[in-house]
């Protein structure tokens, strides 16, 4: 009954969008993944560009397993690109590829919310595996406590989600100026694609956000009913 309680209705708003987010990312990638980029250049390329082109000779780039599991990792310096992506030389594959250019840029410049993300990682890994078990026991036995602690771990995990945002938005933001800069994208049909790549991209972590603050709305209103 926790999880399929009247509170459930809390996070409806944000579970529709989080559907349309995942729908948006699935039409968007797939429509513009095929068309291919008039520059010719594959994501390794238009990555190595555009590290030359801004003085990062310190990041390497690799190819990575799994769809869409492109990052930068600011510890290691190492820009992680799935194959379709690093290989590809689709409109769909450059905007990826200049967003995680991007967080790179971000890291050189020391970007607040990219160090503040990145200091939150361990604590967060611990909070979210805890919080919902810790929230749930105390919620059965009604030990406000242990509901307290695990409010407060969760809300580490909803710190992390509203602090991707800025990073997130502003490495897209860098992304399209970018391309234009390096005319690795050039006309405004390729630029419009480049951008609604990646603003269905963003929804996404917009969705993940919404989500976790709901969540957590809702473990305060069950934690307020159990006094």
């Amino acid at each position: 009954m926790f999880y399929f309680d009247s509170t459930m209705f809390i996070l409806l708003p944000a579970i529709a969008l989080t559907l349309y987010a995942q729908y948006q990312v699935k039409t968007v990638y797939v429509k513009y993944s095929k068309i291919l980029a008039k520059s010719g250049l594959s994501g390794k390329e238009v990555a190595e560009e555009l590290l030359r082109q801004n003085n990062l000779v310190n990041i390497k780039i690799e190819p990575i397993e799994g769809s869409l599991s492109d990052h930068y990792d600011p510890r290691q310096k190492k820009l992680g690109l799935s194959k379709e992506i690093y290989y590809g030389k689709s409109l769909a594959a450059q905007g990826i590829v200049a967003h995680e250019i991007g967080h790179a840029l971000q890291d050189a410049e020391k970007y607040f919310p990219l160090a503040l993300r990145s200091n939150l990682v361990p604590v967060t890994n611990i909070g979210s595996r805890m919080a919902i078990p810790l929230f749930l026991i105390g919620f059965l036995f009604t030990l406000p406590g242990l509901m307290d602690i695990g409010i407060i771990a969760f809300s580490l995990a909803v710190l992390f989600q509203v602090v991707t945002l800025p990073v997130e938005f502003n490495a897209s933001n860098k992304a399209v100026g970018l391309l234009v800069k390096a005319d690795i994208v050039s006309g405004t049909e390729e630029i419009s694609a480049v951008k609604k790549v990646l603003n269905a991209a963003a929804l996404t972590y917009l969705a993940a956000a919404a989500v976790a603050v709901m969540q957590l709305l809702r473990l305060i209103v069950l934690r307020n009913r159990r006094r």
